[in-house]
């Protein structure tokens, strides 16, 4: 230690330098973590923000380019500082100190690893929105600087990568079955991988359901025309989740805005409004995979779903798509009536609520499950096409050797059905 106080003229000057570098790496390294490390949701909100928020969405959407500009200049800037450093050590061992040349060396060893690496990386993990924001102007000068050269650094990169790992190939599609058998050697316990492959099956199945099968159809929600009042909220029933706002025009019936119940904890009259959340419009022919990821690019929760001609027949939350996911066995009928929508009120006898859909039906009596070409959905929607007219108390439909006969209509469109398997008799005379 006094050697080195003693010789402080030698390496004062270049340590400054050294100083000078290691604030440059942390600079780098840091705004690599910070913009790397922002999620989708936060890019897609900095795209529609302040110019330092939209430089920062810009250059993540150039990743590529962003990537071998920060890479080249933390190169450069520490073989300069390991340079300077060696030029100090020499000079120090020259003087007759190689103690302290080799003190200095470690020192500058650890500090650029410390403070040029570690610690600027692990602040812009948790401040990842405020440094990328400070950073982006000198960031994407930096960049802009190196833009005549980067193309020739992609190319000695993508010509070194041809040339030493030419046998490399892009993976081929994963199919479910190639997922299905990652899972079972994942060496989890049978229970684990019964609930990984369901949720895995789930989440297949999404390409698969349109959002017809799982939105909440029109008649099993209220609406309210805008703005909402606090007095109107004394129609709301204990089974309500979401307010459905409609536009002002007085017959106007398309949704505008909704409002999540489960969102709301105290309120008055000009705050619930605010709370209201806008929707997109989605055919009633799209799949839910679709849905989802117009959820995640719009940066919605709600969606109204339309026929062909423009006419709202029902919503879809967020929430629903996840239940669809992460639910043993998804049923929009339950998630509106809040209890099973088929009951085994005795053995091989059930009692089915008509929005109850066939799929949902098909896995209740594990039996496979294939989407019908005349476009059925539910047990309701099977009455009506069979019957041509509203279903009434005692009108039977036989469906998949089972025979189901109405025994309740509550209201317009809404029936109870009872299923139980079909009479041997009348499965033969369907056969002949």
């Amino acid at each position: 230690m006094i050697a080195l106080i003693d010789t402080i003229a030698i390496w004062f000057p270049g340590a400054l330098a050294l100083l000078a570098l290691i604030c440059a790496s942390g600079f780098f390294s840091g705004s690599e973590t910070a913009i790397f490390y922002l999620s989708r949701a936060e890019l897609r909100q900095f795209s529609k923000g302040k110019s330092s928020e939209q430089i920062v969405a810009a250059l993540a959407a150039d990743a590529d380019r962003l990537l071998t500009a920060v890479l080249f200049w933390n190169l450069l800037i520490n073989l300069s500082y390991f340079a300077v450093s060696g030029v100090i050590a020499k000079e120090l061992a020259d003087e007759g100190q190689p103690a302290a040349a080799g003190f200095f060396t470690v020192g500058s060893l650890l500090a650029i690893i410390l403070f040029g690496e570690v610690l600027p990386k692990s602040l812009s993990i948790v401040f990842r929105k405020k440094i990328a924001i400070m950073v982006s102007w000198p960031l994407a000068f930096s960049i802009r600087v190196l833009d005549p050269v980067i193309p020739m650094l992609q190319n000695i990169s993508r010509l070194m990568r041809r040339t030493f790992w030419p046998h490399i190939q892009k993976e081929s599609y994963l199919h479910s079955e190639d997922l299905e058998r990652a899972v079972d050697a994942s060496g989890a316990s049978e229970e684990v991988i019964r609930h990984e492959r369901q949720i895995l099956h789930n989440i297949l199945d999404l390409s698969e359901i349109l959002v017809e099968e799982a939105m909440r159809p029109r008649g099993t929600y209220l609406t309210f025309k805008m703005p909402l009042q606090l007095e109107d909220l004394t129609r709301i029933t204990p089974n309500t989740d979401y307010i459905i706002l409609r536009k002002q025009g007085v017959d106007s019936e398309e949704i505008d805005r909704i409002i999540s119940l489960s969102e709301l904890s105290s309120f008055s009259t000009s705050s619930l409004n605010k709370k209201s959340k806008r929707v997109i419009h989605v055919p009633w022919c799209s799949n839910l995979a679709d849905v989802y990821t117009r959820f995640q690019a719009e940066e919605c929760n709600f969606a109204s779903v339309v026929d062909e001609y423009g006419e709202t027949i029902g919503i879809v939350a967020f929430d629903d798509i996840i239940d669809t996911i992460l639910s043993p066995e998804p049923s929009r009928a339950r998630r509106i009536l809040r209890r099973d929508p088929v009951r085994e009120v005795e053995s091989g006898v059930y009692h089915v609520e008509g929005i109850t859909t066939l799929r949902y039906l098909c896995r209740k009596l594990q039996q496979e499950y294939e989407i019908a070409d005349d476009g059925l959905l539910t047990v309701a929607g099977m009455f009506h096409e069979k019957l041509e007219r509203i279903p009434e108390v005692g009108d039977v439909c036989d469906w998949q050797g089972y025979q189901l006969e109405v025994i309740e209509v509550r209201k317009l469109g809404h029936l109870v059905a009872e299923l139980k398997p079909q009479p041997p008799g009348d499965s033969e005379e369907e056969e002949d």
